[in-house]
């Protein structure tokens, strides 16, 4: 196949006290993410759709939580890990379009921040990358801070289209 599209998606629990990581940046607030790795729910759900593309499954059956080499692992690690697999498939990334739901902080400020660190991750180039947020106006887990979900889709080049 000349091209290949995969969705991923991505949830995980709001706590004080915790790390708020999202795409490779650390955002200032009083909460962050709960899992077993460093809980970024925007890589996860970015790697999510790059397996999904490739026909591999999902994260969790790649880099499981019962998995100890995996506790509190940077999930950059495990996005350089899938993008190894879409090189030796013969893939390259087209474009990866994303969005973050979570009712604060506001992340505008880090946008610009969180494409360059994934776009350096995945050796693409930011204008690759998009990512965007919405707060969901205060409504379900995201708008109670409870939660935050992440949604991600890609669209991979076969390298060597059969002719």
């Amino acid at each position: 196949m000349a091209y290949r599209i995969g969705t991923g998606f991505d949830v995980h629990r709001l706590a004080e006290g915790e790390t708020l990581n999202l795409g490779g940046v650390v955002v200032p607030a009083p909460f962050g993410t709960v899992g077993h790795s460093d809980a970024d729910v925007l890589i996860h759900a970015i790697c999510d759709a790059l397996l999904g593309a490739l026909g591999m499954g999902d994260i969790g059956q790649h880099f499981p939580d019962t998995d100890m080499r995996w506790k509190d692992a940077d999930s950059r690690q495990l996005l350089v890990y899938v993008m190894e697999w879409v090189r030796e498939k013969g893939y390259e990334v087209v474009n990866v379009d994303s969005t973050l739901a979570l009712q604060s902080p506001r992340i505008g400020p880090f946008i610009p921040a969180m494409r360059q660190a994934i776009a350096d991750t995945m050796g693409a180039h930011p204008s690759q990358v998009s990512v965007k947020a919405t707060t969901t106006e205060g409504m379900g887990f995201e708008g109670r801070s409870e939660g935050v979900s992440a949604q991600a889709v890609v669209l991979l080049r076969n390298l060597h289209p059969a002719e």
